[in-house]
């Protein structure tokens, strides 16, 4: 079975569940590393949870991947995860002159079943520029964000 196809295997969306995100552009190329562009996907996960899709509880834009803590309100993951990869794409690949593919295919999700995951998941998040050593502090790096912080 194919990769892609493996990751949508037994999917299900639950309005005002906690899931946590993550997709990866395709090849790993390190898009995100330029600020502007890493700022148009943060516009795509602003714009949904003004849109009433989600409530965004944390989020981290790495150079190759983003990780994105929601309470899901409406809709389904696919469809969610479909518009914030195609709308940035769109975006990116337009500002930037570039084309073709910007996301791999498919996402990760995991759903949260306790309250007590949620904070450490949201720290998880939020620390994964210190563990991938691009800055020695989390203040320090631009394309983040948490409700608690």
């Amino acid at each position: 079975m194919p990769h892609s196809a493996r990751l949508r295997a037994g999917r299900f969306s639950e309005p005002q569940r906690i899931y946590l995100l993550t997709a990866t552009t395709e090849g790993r190329e390190t898009l995100f590393t330029n600020f502007t562009i890493g700022r148009l996907v943060v516009a795509e996960l602003k714009a949904a949870q003004q849109d009433g899709l989600v409530e965004s509880l944390a989020w981290v834009v790495m150079p190759d991947h983003l990780h994105w803590l929601i309470a899901l309100q409406q809709g389904s993951l696919s469809e969610l995860m479909r518009r914030i990869k195609g709308r940035s794409a769109k975006r990116i690949n337009t500002l930037s002159g570039r084309q073709g593919k910007l996301w791999q295919d498919g996402f990760h999700d995991r759903a949260l079943r306790r309250e007590e995951d949620v904070l450490p998941a949201a720290r998880y998040i939020v620390a994964n520029p210190l563990r991938a050593g691009l800055v020695s502090r989390v203040g320090d790096y631009p394309l983040w964000d948490s409700v608690w912080l």
